[in-house]
């Protein structure tokens, strides 16, 4: 079996990695420099299998990912401007736990004969998926999903980026197919599970293999539909054109030939880095983002050609933020306060809209850190500093 683990890890996120590489017929797995602890499979985890699928691998988030957009502006275009700019970008795009879009969108991906497979767990579930996904479209979500504005430090070129995923069409996929594994309906609230549940895994050649690949891929044109709809908002209130355009998954299971064998591999938090392929990476909002791209190495193809999908949490949401006395609906013994926050983002340089202490610089590592201990499997094209941040605050 190959095993590849980049950077240092506590022991809970090891174990757990280690464990997921003895289920199922798994034939290598990564351990990404920014993983840490997650559900069933850490984030920044990466397991091939052969001829199998893990929906706790991939997750609730299906397609997380990123999308970035070099402009036509330089920083002096909008450098006088820039605290509007966010206020604009604030007010267009709507974020938050089940947020609905008041500007209903229409696309193609709500046309895709992949609906159908819903359909096959009552006309109702698919109705609801459906609808859900039509309210949602264009929406960023909570919890660690942003819009930037970026400057590149080299060039002063504007770029505009992104991270968010399916919404609720992905998450009650996932719940739905997990269920179904357990012998539930599709529809059933979802029992609660140990963060170390085992992975869940169908067999390709299974129906219940086809039916979530086909539900997945899916929840992937889905949130491609939805990350390339918010950087057009961007660009509309910028004035801007895109020039070049990077985007990717984290969150997902691709079939991809490795050592002359096809495989599924499963990325929970990692982004595929291929020789020549390009990803964004983003750091904490006070902290710089990549253009990366894989290169062609034996340490590379060792790794199934997979790097970092940001800076990695170093503390965990609680922690930061403390618990939530819902009687007040405050939150309670948070480790950082609104003051730390606002000060080294301000420090930064970085206008901010949103965002809780869970999301502050200080929980994570840097980003230099986690991309040099991948250093022989990719290479920086870019770096872009954050001028401009707007993320959720609930």
């Amino acid at each position: 079996m190959k095993t590849v683990i980049f950077g240092e890890h506590e022991q809970d996120t090891i174990n757990q990695f280690n464990h997921c590489l003895k289920t199922g017929n798994t034939v290598g797995g990564v351990l990404c420099a920014d993983g840490h602890y997650g559900y069933s499979l850490p984030v920044g985890g990466v397991v091939a299998y052969d001829g199998q699928i893990s929906p706790s691998g991939v997750g609730y988030d299906i397609a997380c990912g990123n999308k970035a957009a070099k402009t036509n502006l330089v920083y002096s275009d909008i450098k006088d401007n820039i605290s509007s700019i966010m206020d604009e970008v604030q007010k267009a795009i709507p974020f938050g736990f089940g947020k609905n879009n008041p500007v209903q969108i229409d696309h193609d991906v709500f046309d895709d004969d992949d609906w159908n497979v819903f359909k096959q767990f009552g006309e109702t579930v698919h109705d609801k998926l459906k609808k859900t996904a039509r309210a949602q479209l264009g929406t960023a979500g909570s919890g660690n999903h942003y819009v930037d504005i970026l400057i590149d430090i080299n060039t002063e070129e504007v770029w505009i980026a992104n991270h968010f995923g399916s919404r609720g069409l992905g998450h009650r996929t996932a719940t739905g197919f997990l269920n179904l594994a357990k012998g539930l309906d599709f529809s059933d609230r979802a029992p609660g599970e140990s963060m170390d549940a085992a992975p869940t895994l169908f067999d390709m050649d299974s129906e219940l293999g086809e039916l979530y690949y086909r539900a997945m891929q899916l929840s992937g044109r889905y949130a491609y539909a939805g990350r390339d709809h918010v950087i057009d908002e961007v660009l509309n209130i910028l004035g801007a054109e895109a020039t070049f355009e990077v985007h990717n998954h984290h969150n997902y299971a691709w079939k991809e030939t490795h050592f002359g064998k096809e495989y599924i591999v499963v990325r929970k938090g990692a982004t595929p880095a291929a020789p020549g392929q390009l990803g964004f990476v983003g750091g904490s909002m006070a902290d710089s983002s990549v253009i990366l791209q894989g290169v062609d190495s034996e340490k590379s193809k060792q790794a199934f050609y997979s790097t970092v999908h940001g800076a990695g949490r170093i503390m965990s949401r609680t922690k930061a933020a403390g618990r939530m006395d819902w009687r007040t609906r405050k939150r309670r013994g948070g480790a950082i306060t609104e003051e730390q926050m606002n000060k080294a983002v301000k420090r930064y340089g970085v206008e901010l809209r949103g965002a809780g202490t869970d999301e502050s610089p200080f929980v994570y590592r840097k980003l230099k850190e986690v991309l040099d201990a991948h250093e022989g499997t990719i290479k920086v094209l870019h770096t872009l500093k954050p001028i401009g941040v707007v993320m959720a605050n609930d």
